[in-house]
């Protein structure tokens, strides 16, 4: 293992401003470093396909790694326009939106397979009640009582998740550049 610990260590040294600077070109600064912290987990990780001279393969990570980040940007982007144009723009503090929609997770989770499966089909895939009775192979009128019930059990689980007293976590440091 020293002698792939070596290796890298030797590929890094001498590629890693390279890599740097081909990504500041093609992405900016502001993605450079996360670039390159890719490309070289890459490179660790399929360190036998690394061939000699190691920089023109490790360009390549390095492209199809800001491919994928501009990829995820378009996405994301996306995403934020469809929010605006449906009214949606996130209102007050997104920590508070988070913490909700993570206390809404944890009960979903408490709650019996059939019941989540209902809450899910209803909310999250938009079905009417009467398709997502066909999905589940009951009468519509059958499925909104089931569905009812599924929502009182999961208001009553959010509201149990919200009086629990929380653990106390210690602060997470900050994880250097040299580190990540």
């Amino acid at each position: 293992m020293a002698d792939d610990e070596r290796r890298f260590t030797a590929i890094y040294d001498a590629c890693r401003q390279h890599v740097w600077a081909y990504a500041v070109s093609r992405g900016g600064r502001q993605v450079a470093d996360e670039v390159v912290s890719e490309t070289f987990a890459v490179a660790w990780r399929r360190l036998a396909d690394v061939p000699e001279p190691p920089l023109p393969w490790l360009l390549g990570v390095a492209r199809n790694v800001l491919r994928d980040h501009r990829r995820a940007e378009a996405r994301r982007e996306s995403f934020a326009a469809e929010l605006r144009d449906r009214g949606a723009e996130p209102q007050g503090d997104i920590a508070e939106d988070v913490a909700e929609r993570l206390a809404v997770l944890r009960a979903l989770g408490t709650l019996p397979e059939d019941e989540r499966e209902l809450l899910i089909l209803v909310a999250w895939h938009g079905l009417a009640p009467r398709d997502a009775a066909r999905v589940v192979g009951c009468s519509a009128a059958a499925l909104r009582v089931r569905l009812h019930r599924a929502r009182r059990r999961l208001l009553r689980a959010v509201e149990r998740a919200e009086a629990a007293p929380r653990p106390v976590r210690p602060q997470v440091g900050i994880v250097s550049e040299e580190m990540s």
